[in-house]
């Protein structure tokens, strides 16, 4: 039995076929053929008939049971894989055929085959997340151009193009809407059973579903950039990256079961040759050990908890793009956060203008408005707004300097928006102290005045803290916004280390310095963030976390962990199942090892047949499959 990878599952073979219950033709098909088997090996054992009638019986249920194994143990064969599990169960069912014993050959490969259908069924469920995502994927999307109504591919839609979605449609591409209000089903993205009401002017994700009303949609990205084939590119390669835990089994196969065939091989010969008994007994138990040495339980339990732990968190809006960063979630000593965007709302309203000597309120913010107007950051869009109706200057050049601000020219004057970094040595007088964001701006080398903004904290940001605590995770907040702000977020969330006034490449120093300290304790360190600004922190992290619901397509890109909801609650979720994953993969491991060993050395004692010897390996394989399901749903409920 083979590990189960995510592209087996995404692009099932044959005998993956399961579409929405076991009961469709291709397992009609095999439940037939056992069916079939089982009956000729119930008419050889209990029919009296003459003994050539009786082995026609027995090698034909063999030969109808044991075809899909023996047929891929010789084209494995040919491909240089020798010790594979199809081989082992090959060479022991047919060495029992010529020791005569053909009721055990026949139950061998019955059972065995039983089992692998009852192993694809319970795959098949876990994976019933991943084909919900894949589902979004829009086949046709219906342009409008005007009177002339067409459909067309979605990777044939430009942006800016009018696109109609009826009621029950999905949302083919992101884009704003421009006629139409509805209530859109974000389920299947976000987790989030509640549809949201969405109107003219309100931005939407492709891969929504549309529940009433006509909606008409004005496109904002082409299809290869929009939010569901992103998605379906994050599912697509989630298995590239695998756990160690999942590199290790896998090695561990590898040397296993040469190592098994070597004892059974030795076990069949240097008895008879130096001990007493027959050359059949002995040759009999190697076959026995044989059947219960393959590793179908670890081979398939393992990447089968792994792929489990990213459809239970995918089914809560947590797209996570490898085994290996959920494993990564399961040895955090810290969990560092960006503040704007990741803990705070950023909803920022301007609450206060203060103005230098010779400037007025309306000057300080319009010219601030008129250099923010292009940027889509949270502060750009808010001092925008504030300026409502009021007509701006015009910007000739401008200019961004990471983590300080906007240097441009209107009217021949320089400007300087930002933070007080960006003023430089321009003097500032005594301003009022406060908590909120402040942005500063100059004319022409003269402080002209501060608009200060606030924000509000995320709902779900202090139990989120609370619950790193618990987990006895340290909590840290990194922020390019002033030391007052910074701290009156710390304080209100009990985040236990801050540090403020930082540009993207302090973030990062932070980071590595965190992640050096934890290496010591062989612990990891993940950073959550949402804006472009993140991107360089969220690949150097050991496991970056975007919010990817608001977050920049940047940020998205460099995230190994992609949570939907933008609700920092959800990186509690995730390290959940990734704790419940952890749990179950050992367990699995214990279990199947531990049952292993017992019944090997049952065989090597002939204490043990090759009826047990098959319900101990399809048992056990079967246990922990089962396991991996099970343990996951908990998490989920």
């Amino acid at each position: 039995m083979e590990a189960i990878t995510l592209e087996q599952s995404i692009k099932p073979k044959r005998r993956m076929n399961l579409k929405s219950s076991w009961l469709d033709a291709e397992m009609k098909r095999r439940a037939a053929i056992l069916g079939l088997g089982m009956l000729l090996l119930v008419l050889g054992a209990f029919v009296q008939l003459g003994s050539i009638s009786t082995i026609i019986l027995y090698l034909s249920a063999y030969l109808l049971t044991g075809y899909p194994v023996i047929a891929k143990a010789v084209r494995n064969l040919f491909a240089g894989d020798f010790f594979d599990e199809n081989a082992l169960m090959t060479v022991a069912t047919i060495g029992a055929i010529a020791l005569g014993e053909y009721p055990e050959a026949v139950a061998v490969m019955l059972f065995y085959q039983i089992g692998d259908m009852f192993e694809d069924i319970a795959v098949a469920r876990s994976k019933d997340s991943i084909t919900a995502l894949l589902a979004l994927k829009p086949t046709t999307v219906t342009v409008s151009n005007g009177a002339d109504i067409k459909t067309m591919a979605p990777e044939q839609v430009a942006v800016g193009s009018l696109i109609l979605v009826r009621p029950g449609e999905k949302v083919p591409l992101d884009g704003e809407i421009v006629a139409g209000s509805s209530a859109v089903n974000m389920a299947a993205l976000t987790g989030e059973s509640l549809p949201e009401s969405k109107t003219v002017g309100d931005v939407v994700l492709s891969g929504g579903i549309n529940e009433h009303g006509l909606l008409t949609i004005r496109t904002t990205k082409r299809y290869q950039d929009s939010t569901v084939a992103k998605i379906l590119t994050l599912v697509e390669t989630a298995s590239a990256q695998k756990a160690p835990t999942e590199r290790l089994i896998t090695r561990f196969a590898r040397r296993y079961t040469p190592i098994v065939v070597a004892l059974a091989g030795l076990l069949a010969i240097v008895p008879p040759l130096l001990f007493a008994g027959s050359w059949q007994e002995w040759i009999s138990r190697a076959l026995i050990f044989l059947v219960i040495s393959c590793p179908c339980a670890l081979v398939i339990s393992v990447p089968l908890s792994y792929f489990s732990g990213i459809g239970a968190a995918s089914r809560r809006g947590i797209l996570i793009k490898g085994g290996q960063y959920l494993e990564t979630l399961n040895a955090l000593e810290a969990v560092v956060f960006d503040k704007t965007g990741t803990l705070t709302a950023g909803q920022f309203e301007v609450t206060a203008i203060q103005t230098g000597d010779g400037f007025t309120r309306d000057q300080v913010l319009t010219t601030a408005a008129a250099v923010e107007q292009q940027s889509s950051h949270p502060l750009a869009q808010a001092i925008v707004r504030a300026a409502g109706d009021q007509p701006l200057p015009t910007v000739s050049t401008q200019s961004e300097v990471p983590g300080q601000g906007i240097i441009a020219e209107i009217n021949r004057q320089s400007i300087v928006v930002g933070n007080r970094r960006a003023l430089g040595s321009i003097a500032v007088p005594p301003l009022q102290e406060t908590t909120d964001t402040v942005i500063y701006v100059a004319i022409d080398g003269q402080f002209a005045g501060v608009v200060t903004l606030a924000d509000r904290i995320k709902p779900d940001a202090k139990a989120t803290i609370h619950s790193l605590k618990q987990h006895r995770i340290q909590s840290v907040m990194l922020t390019g916004d002033n030391q007052h702000t910074a701290a009156s977020v710390a304080d209100q969330l009990g985040i236990d280390r801050v540090a403020a006034n930082l540009l993207p490449e302090d973030k990062l120093a932070h980071v590595s310095e965190l992640e050096e300290h934890a290496q010591h304790s062989q612990r990891r360190v993940a950073f959550v963030g949402d804006g472009i600004n993140d991107t360089p922190v969220l690949k150097r992290a050991d496991v970056g976390i975007a919010m990817g619901g608001l977050g920049a397509d940047a940020a998205v890109e460099a995230a190994d962990i992609v949570i939907m909801q933008d609700e920092p609650s959800q990186v509690i979720t995730a390290i959940q199942i990734a704790k419940q994953t952890h749990r179950i993969v050992w367990q699995n491991i214990i279990f199947a090892l531990g049952v292993k060993v017992l019944f090997l050395a049952l065989a090597a004692l002939g204490l043990t047949t090759m009826w047990v010897a098959v319900f101990a390996d399809v048992g056990v394989t079967l246990l922990a499959v089962l396991n991996a399901i099970r343990g996951l749903h908990q998490v989920e409920r």
